[in-house]
């Protein structure tokens, strides 16, 4: 394994534009392509590209396409996970999301991060800190998730809004960046949109 491949899967510092990473990407780009194409396909020859794409793709998950990633490898999805379509998981570190979770169309989990020094930005140096959506997350249409970010179970975030912290279990958050503005009782049995609430 190269130096930029294995610095970046132990979370440090690495230069992207790297002919192994590349190779990596290279794979990616058929296998998205083939999946994002694949329309007439059956569900069980949609399902064996994921798979093939994805670091684990739990039982009745679906994604809807577009979908674009990274790698792919470093995904993993819990079951009975919904991704709407649009969907962007850059997962140059790993993006790990549980079971149960609704994600609206247009949603970003970004994992990389670039420097702020002028010099080593355009050097290409950059780092990525990992995202983890907990079970039974929702996540409005046109959320972004930012590295290093985790969103506790049951934990709603509203349409549009940009996460750059850690969310708790539990709570409705909106805005950007998202602010939580309550917390949500499993017991009140409410039907809220997340639109009408953010």
């Amino acid at each position: 394994m190269g130096e930029n491949k294995r610095r970046m899967l132990a979370g440090d510092w690495y230069i992207a534009d790297d002919r192994e990473l590349r190779a990596d990407t290279e794979r990616r780009i058929e296998l998205c392509e083939a999946y994002n194409t694949a329309a007439q396909a059956t569900p069980g020859e949609r399902r064996k590209i994921l798979e093939e794409l994805l670091g684990a793709l739990g039982a009745d998950a679906n994604i809807r396409a577009p979908f674009y990633c990274d790698y792919g490898s470093r995904i993993t999805i819990g079951p009975r996970t919904f991704i709407n379509f649009g969907a962007v998981f850059l997962d140059a570190a790993p993006i790990a999301i549980g079971a149960d979770v609704q994600i609206g169309p247009n949603v970003q989990l970004l994992t990389p991060s670039h420097e702020l020094d002028t010099e080593r930005r355009r050097a290409g140096w950059e780092k990525a800190d990992p995202v983890t959506i907990g079970d039974n997350v929702w996540l409005g249409g046109g959320v972004i998730v930012c590295p290093g970010v985790t969103i506790g179970a049951n934990t709603v975030v509203g349409a549009g809004s940009v996460v750059t912290k850690d969310l708790p279990s539990g709570v409705l958050a909106v805005g950007s960046p998202a602010r939580v503005i309550r917390s949500l009782d499993p017991g009140e049995g409410e039907r809220a949109s997340v639109g009408r609430d953010a």
